[in-house]
This record gives C-alpha cells, structure tokens and sequence, in this order.
C-alpha cells in the first residue's frame, strides 16, 4: 500500500514539475489545449499511462481545459510516489 508523503518531500518534487500545485492535499493542475478534440486526445495518453500505473486521475474537462487533480485513495486521499510518478507522465506528454 502506498504511504503519504511529507509535504516538504512533495513540495520539492514541485519544482521539477511546472504549474502544479499542492492544494487541499492534492497535486492540481490545469491544462489549456488548442481546442476540444486535443483535450479529449491528451486525455486519452494520459488515460494510457495512468493505466500503466494502475493509479488514475480525478479530472474535469470542458472545452479546451482539462483540470488533473491527483491522491492516492488507498493512503487516505494524500500524495504518494504513484502521484508524482503520474504526474511527471503525465508533464512529459502534455507538450
């Protein structure tokens, strides 16, 4: 099961990940694509590797913006390592 981490760890693990924040212990982030059918296309990669991780986003999409919201359930709806790894995908697919 994976364990929360301190926020000082998570917090430093911000930096190598830009626009992403830490709110109400989650990892937020909000990305504005070039219309609705890129959204949909960026949402269906990171669909992939969120399924490669067994670890899956809650977010919300309208139009040109999906918004990622990232806990792991199984640690008390905290960050874990699963969010960071996800979210790094997840930076390295948005392009």
């Amino acid at each position: 099961m994976p364990e929360p981490l301190p926020a000082d760890q998570v917090t430093a693990a911000l930096a190598d990940l830009p626009g992403w924040v830490l709110e109400d212990d989650a990892l937020k982030k909000t990305f504005a694509r070039r219309d609705f059918k890129d959204a949909f296309a960026f949402m269906t990669a990171v669909a992939f590797e969120a399924e490669a991780l067994g670890h899956h986003p809650s977010w919300h999409n309208v139009y040109k913006t999906v918004t990622i919201e990232l806990s792991t359930h199984d640690a008390g709806d905290k960050v874990t390592q699963l969010d960071l790894d996800l979210a790094q995908r997840i930076e390295a697919i948005s392009g």
